[in-house]
């Protein structure tokens, strides 16, 4: 899609929350957020908040630092050569949201 396509009303979908028009580049951006929203919300439920409130039964690590050794270790799967899928992606994408959460509060 070139600058110009933006100008064409065909070219771009509606953004229904706030009554605005996307480019597809945009819509794809809320489209893949939304989806990760809704991973997070559903582990969070399952897991019980244990990013969050890790049981601690044998590491007495905070939540910071249970979040950066799951992101490593995602990095490292991914830096030894294993598949790069979709469930990879999105687990890290998952774990630095939770690392902003935790360092927002």
């Amino acid at each position: 899609m070139t600058h110009t396509d933006y100008d064409n009303p065909r070219a771009l979908k509606s953004d229904e929350n706030q009554g605005r028009f996307l480019s597809p580049t945009a819509q794809g951006i809320v489209t893949m957020c939304d989806e990760i929203k809704e991973l997070l919300l559903a582990k969070n439920a399952a897991y019980g908040d244990s990013a969050m409130l890790p049981v601690r039964i044998f590491s007495r690590a905070d939540a910071v630092e249970q979040l950066l050794v799951r992101i490593d270790d995602k990095l490292s799967r991914i830096a030894r050569g294993h598949e790069l899928g979709d469930d990879t992606i999105l687990d890290l994408i998952g774990y630095l949201i939770l690392l902003r959460v935790v360092k927002g509060r």
